[in-house]
């Protein structure tokens, strides 16, 4: 990577519940739901500030040691305040805790750290063996949650709109990816290579929720945040792979707005070029990719989305047509020019509308 790509590029804080969906609740009718929504927007807005300032450039530091293959996790309580990390409440290899929310957060962690490390021989976020941490009941019913740039923090929701942010291992995993995407890559956050960027994030962490229930590709759900709406939001989760568009169509969140295809694309100022919505696209693709290939979607559609990420020629800027360039090239590399991966990016990247050349 060439280094002056991240002397000028800042990693953006981002959440799980993008902000058009919380724009669109800071406007309900019901005063509570409103209040929530733009406390929740506030929160976020002051935080994202904070990550600019303290956010990891996409640099992986020398190891001193060779890094060790199990995880290094600590879950810390905020107990409803926004002061981080917060108590200290279970740490590696400590006993089950009272608290549910707490064992979730630590699972996931988990999960997450396995999938990386045995799919990809991946140790932790950076790859020298990064402490995980995470802090759970931040805020006030807050109705998110984020990788600051250094650790994992999450809301419990209101109970009405979204539920405890940890309930879906996804999320977790969408979350801790973009500390990955951060370490590697590094791409920045608008427009196009913000929209891969939080591809990256869907798509692992829809292979690791895949990983922990040991599902293939025609078994999963291919939804990102599947129960973590509440109960009384018409819709299935935040986001779905397989038919971007659909996850939700509420009231008060509004339509799920994101395009499957490159017909659809949207072109917006908000959400840093609509990173949330766009996002779709990718994520589409690569759903046709596992479909495609089929059984364990991590062992090659993953391998192959890895690959890309981390082999040193995804720039910062990088766009669809970069992507699907690069990662047509790495399914060669790794196996084979004619064979089924190969296949399978040219039918994903062209039924997407991408195109591979140019």
């Amino acid at each position: 990577m060439d280094a002056s790509h991240t002397h000028r590029h800042h990693p953006v804080f981002c959440t799980v519940v993008p902000p058009h969906l919380l724009d669109k609740a800071a406007l309900s009718e019901d005063s509570r739901r409103a209040d929530l929504a733009q406390r929740t927007l506030e929160r976020d807005s002051l935080l994202r500030t904070r990550r600019r300032v303290t956010a990891v450039r996409g640099i992986v530091p020398a190891l001193a040691a060779p890094a060790s293959d199990d995880p290094d996790r600590t879950v810390y309580d905020a107990q409803h305040r926004t002061r981080l990390p917060g108590t200290k409440v279970r740490g590696e290899g400590d006993p089950l805790s009272k608290d549910a929310t707490v064992n979730r957060a630590y699972a996931g962690l988990g999960a997450t750290y396995e999938l990386f490390l045995k799919g990809f021989g991946r140790r932790s976020i950076d790859d020298s063996g990064l402490p995980l941490d995470a802090t759970v009941h931040y805020g006030e019913e807050y109705n998110n949650a984020f990788w600051d740039g250094q650790q994992m923090v999450f809301g419990d929701g209101d109970g009405d709109l979204f539920l405890d942010f940890t309930v879906s291992v996804d999320v977790i995993g969408h979350e801790l990816t973009h500390g990955v995407t951060q370490y590697t890559a590094n791409l920045i956050y608008r427009g196009q290579s913000g929209a891969l960027n939080e591809s990256m994030s869907d798509v692992f962490g829809s292979l690791i929720k895949q990983y922990s229930l040991e599902q293939t590709a025609e078994e999963a759900d291919w939804l990102i945040g599947a129960g973590l709406l509440g109960p009384n939001v018409t819709g299935v989760a935040l986001r779905s792979m397989k038919a971007p568009g659909t996850a939700y169509d509420d009231d008060e969140l509004g339509k799920d707005p994101q395009p499957a295809t490159m017909d659809d694309y949207v072109n917006t100022h908000s959400d840093n070029g609509g990173v949330h919505i766009n996002s779709g696209i990718p994520n589409h693709a690569f759903y046709i990719v596992a479909t495609e290939l089929g059984g364990k979607a991590w062992e090659r559609a993953g391998q192959i989305w890895y690959d890309t990420l981390t082999g040193g020629d995804l720039t910062p800027r990088a766009n669809f047509a970069d992507f699907a360039r690069l990662s047509t090239a790495a399914a060669v590399t790794r196996y084979g020019a004619g064979g089924a991966e190969h296949q399978a990016l040219q039918k994903a990247w062209s039924a997407v509308g991408v195109p591979l050349a140019g």
